[in-house]
């Protein structure tokens, strides 16, 4: 006799859970070479538990850097095909310093699961493989036919998934792909995506000689590293927060008067995202809001800036070296390769005096990607979350990049929706990273009811 998905996801709760915390404890750091060994433990202890869960069909594919592993559930004669899409790996934990408790430890502290990885994404990860165990026990299998790919590098830009997705298009045929790598915007406060910003990025090299110098002797007399770059990141930008390379808003599609409006409807206002952002002033490009900038507009951002000293105390010396990290994060009708080479010439253009500039470039990036939202897997998530939560859900333009998304729409012609739970304010990418443990709970149910819902 079967048992219903919501008694088996109630039976199951504590095994479930305690499985999300050993995932957590898998340092599964991408761009680190020295934990490349560790995140593949991560794509096995994935593929295992999905074949656990019942997918029949579940392989591992090795690429130049990490897995992806693969699979399919094909038991709903007459229904959609979803591809489930999710990753794995997660970003560095450094500082670790500013860390509370140790990073791959998961920590429960006032109901909520401090770990790197918790909120990006490995609790969306392990939660929907659960729904789908649970399914497939009271049904024999899902009520919706799944394929998945899930990839061990979106936390370094999918370098790796174009040259698989187009190798394995045939096995990736879907009506549309569930994305699980998202959040809500509150506990009980559901969203549902509009748009990705798509990236791209630049470490700018600047020098000014062979080696450094007396900073007494010649500190008045020739070209200060750490100067000149200070003068050239100081050239990117207008002074009203406008990007100031040329022609780097050429064919930005802008927002028409009814996304506005839309948008506007967002429940928290600008003192309450600052508040969130854990800052005390807004900055940018003056004209629109902050909800338009942070999901509508291009932007250019230093990731990092360096050179000269570095240490302890003090020492008096004229650099020759300095270096700034730049990424840039891109609107629907811009090309991040034209964006790619706008950055670097403005770079060679505004270098001071004296100072010779070079680029290291990892990958070109991704384009933005503008959801469909007549595409049947988007309307079903509008009316799922709508009744797990009893709310309509806002609808969110995010800052941030999925390459993938980019890459599922060029090669095999598949839109995206999103559904995932972290929270705002969930230090994503930052020290002490948090997922509420009610949101567990959540986010099982919830990806069984879409899941069921076709």
């Amino acid at each position: 006799m079967s048992v219903s998905t919501a008694d088996y996801l109630a039976q199951t709760r504590d095994a479930h859970f305690q499985e999300f915390l050993e995932l957590l404890a898998i340092p599964s750091v991408s761009t680190d070479p020295a934990l490349a060994g560790e995140v593949h433990r991560c794509a096995e202890w994935v593929a295992d538990r999905m074949r656990r869960a019942g997918i029949p069909t579940v392989e591992l594919v090795e690429t130049k850097r990490h897995p992806v592993i693969t699979g399919e559930w094909i038991g709903a004669p007459g229904k959609p095909t979803i591809l489930v899409y999710g990753h794995y790996d997660v970003q560095p934990a450094d500082p670790l310093d500013l860390w509370e408790t140790p990073p791959f430890e998961p920590t429960i502290v006032d109901g909520k699961v401090i770990a790197r990885g918790s909120a990006d994404m490995k609790s969306n990860l392990v939660t929907v493989i659960q729904a789908i165990e649970a399914l497939g026990q009271e049904f024999g299998a899902p009520p919706v036919n799944l394929r998945f790919f899930f990839e061990g590098e979106e936390e370094i830009g999918s370098p790796s998934a174009p040259e698989v997705v187009a190798q394995l298009k045939d096995k990736l045929q879907a009506d549309g792909v569930l994305s699980c790598d998202g959040g809500m915007e509150g506990p009980d406060l559901p969203a549902i995506l509009l748009a990705l910003k798509g990236i791209t990025g630049v470490q700018v090299n600047l020098r000014t000689g062979t080696t450094d110098l007396h900073s007494g002797m010649y500190g008045a007399t020739v070209p200060n590293a750490l100067q000149a770059m200070a003068k050239l990141a100081s050239s990117f930008h207008t002074a009203d927060g406008r990007v100031a390379i040329e022609g780097f808003y050429d064919g930005v599609v802008e927002l028409t008067d009814a996304e506005k409006a839309e948008l506007a409807l967002y429940p928290m206002s600008d003192e309450e995202i600052l508040k969130g952002a854990g800052v005390t002033a807004a900055w940018g490009e003056a004209g629109y809001t902050m909800l338009e900038r942070m999901g509508a507009r291009p932007t250019i951002d230093f990731n990092g800036v360096w050179g000269g000293f570095q240490g302890d105390g003090s020492k008096t010396v004229t650099p020759c070296e300095a270096h700034l990290k730049i990424t840039s994060r891109l609107v629907d009708g811009q090309d991040p390769r034209r964006i790619l080479e706008l950055i670097k010439e403005h770079a060679v253009k505004h270098a001071p005096e004296g100072a010779e500039v070079t680029f290291t470039s990892s990958e070109w990036g991704a384009p933005a990607y503008v959801v469909d939202r007549t595409n049947i897997l988007q309307s079903t998530a509008e009316r799922v979350l709508t009744e797990q939560y009893g709310v309509k859900p806002v609808a969110v333009r995010a800052g941030g990049s999925v390459p993938i998304t980019s890459t599922f729409k060029a090669i095999l012609g598949q839109d995206t929706v999103t559904i995932g739970f972290g929270l705002p304010g969930s230090k994503v990418h930052a020290p002490n990273e948090w997922f509420r443990e009610a949101d567990f709970d959540r986010a099982r149910t919830v990806y069984a009811a879409y899941l069921g819902a076709f």
